[in-house]
This record gives structure tokens, C-alpha cells and sequence, in this order.
């Protein structure tokens, strides 16, 4: 019975995750059924064989967040890849298409093995700032595009920080300090190009 009970409740939730997808962005569905995941397992933690989210919110916010920023560096970048016309920023879009797809990769297998689920695209005010930037071309491309990856990247940092002093799952964390050098990496550069282009 308490199986039939779990299995009614998860279809509830996927149903209003689904009905709601129209009027949330990918994110907010995605924090939203993992709440959801996250107030089942509270309720029913002795449900055996039933597929629980294995993380608390703030890790579960945390992941989603992080693949919402990958997902739009990697098609901020791709972008860049086609308007930019300063050289080193094609070189830093090149970068970022490689080592933010390969850290999207491996939160996305991480998050599988948790339970987690991830936005399947990016947010509406990352979508709006990819639209913004793709009307503009040449030197003005260059310089919206490396401001939008510095700012990016110096929110991102302070993100994988916070997060590398408070996840409470060790898989989540080893993930944070695994990617956060990569990430210090990519605003130096980024810093260093900008820095360039005065």
C-alpha cells in the first residue's frame, strides 16, 4: 500500500511539475520537483526500493544553479564562437564550450546518481541575455560578451565557494572543489582579456 501511495504522490508531483512547465522557467520546474522529491522522503523515508532524492534543498538549489550557468556559458559561448571578432575572445569561447560542457557532463551523472533533477534549459533571463547579445555584432559583441563571462564568472566562483564550505553531501562537494580551480582559472583569463580590450 505504501508503494501504491508513493507511486500516486510522484505521479501527482511529475503532473504538476509538467502542467506548470508552461508558466515556470526550466529551473524553477526543476526546484520545484525536487522539493517535491525532498518532502516525499521526509514523509515516507522507509519506503523501500523507492527512488528518493539523496541530497537536502540547499544542495539540490545548488546543483540546479550550477547547471543553469553551465548550460549558458556553453551557449553564450557558442555564440561567441560565430560573432566574436577579437581573437582572444574566440580563443575564451573555445575554452568554455570544452570545460563547461565536460563540468555539465559531470553534474549531470552526478545528479542521476542522486535523484537530482536538473533544468533541461537555461533560465528566461539567461535565454534573454543570449537574445540580447546575438543582435549585436563586432567590437560591441566582444566586449558584451567578455563583460557578461567576467560578471558570470565572479558570481560563479562566489557560488562553488559558498558552496564548497556548506554541501552537505560529499559527492556534491568533491564535484565543487573538483571544478571550482577550473573556474578561478576562467576569470583570471577572462579578467586578463578585458583588461586587454580598454
Amino acid at each position: 500500500m505504501k508503494k501504491l501511495i508513493y507511486l500516486m504522490m510522484m505521479c501527482c508531483a511529475a503532473w504538476t511539475v509538467q502542467s506548470c512547465s508552461g508558466t515556470k522557467s526550466s529551473t524553477e520546474a526543476a526546484d520545484s520537483a525536487n522539493s517535491a522529491k525532498i518532502d516525499t522522503a521526509k514523509k515516507d523515508s522507509s519506503t523501500a526500493g523507492a527512488p528518493a532524492i539523496t541530497v537536502n534543498e540547499t544542495d539540490s538549489k545548488f546543483a540546479v544553479d550550477a547547471a543553469n550557468g553551465g548550460m549558458a556559458e556553453v551557449a553564450l559561448s557558442k555564440l561567441a564562437q560565430t560573432k566574436a571578432t577579437n581573437a582572444k575572445a574566440k580563443e575564451f569561447a573555445s575554452m568554455m564550450i570544452t570545460d563547461h560542457t565536460k563540468a555539465n557532463d559531470e553534474l549531470m551523472a552526478l545528479a542521476k546518481s542522486k535523484n537530482i533533477t536538473l533544468p533541461a534549459t537555461i533560465s528566461d533571463d539567461k535565454q534573454k541575455t543570449a537574445d540580447d547579445l546575438s543582435k549585436k555584432s563586432g567590437a560591441d559583441f566582444d566586449k558584451d560578451y567578455i563583460d557578461k563571462m567576467l560578471d558570470d564568472h565572479k558570481k560563479t566562483v562566489s557560488m562553488f565557494e559558498d558552496e564548497s564550505k556548506n554541501a552537505k553531501d560529499p559527492d556534491i562537494k568533491a564535484f565543487v572543489d573538483k571544478t571550482l580551480p577550473t573556474l578561478k582559472m576562467h576569470l583570471q583569463h577572462v579578467q586578463t582579456i578585458k583588461d586587454g580590450m580598454k
